[in-house]
């Protein structure tokens, strides 16, 4: 048995220690992929603590089946995506001129490049390149969470990898933030 099945058990029992250990061990990465999601560190922060909520919520209901982070991340990715629809229906967003002439946005205007390059994939490659990309997981790690086969994930790096590389080609933006013809890859 690992380690989050005694984690569990002792939680079931109402043993606070072990919540404690529990939540430090997976507060981080769930932190990150509703940050990775939102890009709004506050949101993230509260997405994260509903995530956590809801799985002590349906703890008792809970049944083991290896780790529980591919748990921890469905609720996390559900919730990310309800706070998303909300958003979509009330968000407009307006830059002010002045952010447009600073020469520090130049790092900005790639990272909002970079985002909107990751937020144009389809969700299935998006999910996939979060992971992947930005939580450091490995392709095997990816597919027991997303309860895919390896040769899927596979797939579906090479084709972000593909896919961002056009998107970021076609924005014009090339390795150290050097102008391009639309035409190198990154």
């Amino acid at each position: 048995m690992d380690q989050d099945f005694f984690l569990i058990q002792k939680m079931k029992k109402g043993d606070e220690t072990a919540v404690e250990k529990f939540v430090r061990k997976y507060y981080p990465g769930i932190f990150q992929y509703c940050l990775l999601h939102i890009r709004d560190r506050d949101e993230a922060e509260d997405l994260t603590q509903e995530t956590f909520l809801k799985f002590f919520q349906s703890i008792g209901r809970y049944q083991h089946r290896g780790r529980c982070s591919g748990f921890l991340y469905t609720i996390a990715l559900n919730a990310c995506r309800d706070y998303c629809r909300k958003a979509r229906e009330q968000y407009m967003e307006e830059v002010p001129e002045t952010a447009r002439e600073d020469p520090a946005m130049s790092t900005a205007e790639l990272r909002m490049d970079v985002e909107n390059a990751v937020e144009s994939l389809p969700e299935e490659i998006r999910e996939i390149a979060l992971l992947f990309f930005f939580q450091g997981m490995k392709q095997r790690e990816i597919a027991r969470l997303l309860d895919i086969k390896v040769p899927l994930v596979k797939y579906r790096v090479a084709r972000a990898k593909k896919l961002l590389s056009s998107y970021l080609a076609d924005s014009d933006i090339a390795p150290e933030g050097r102008e391009s013809g639309g035409k190198e890859e990154i």
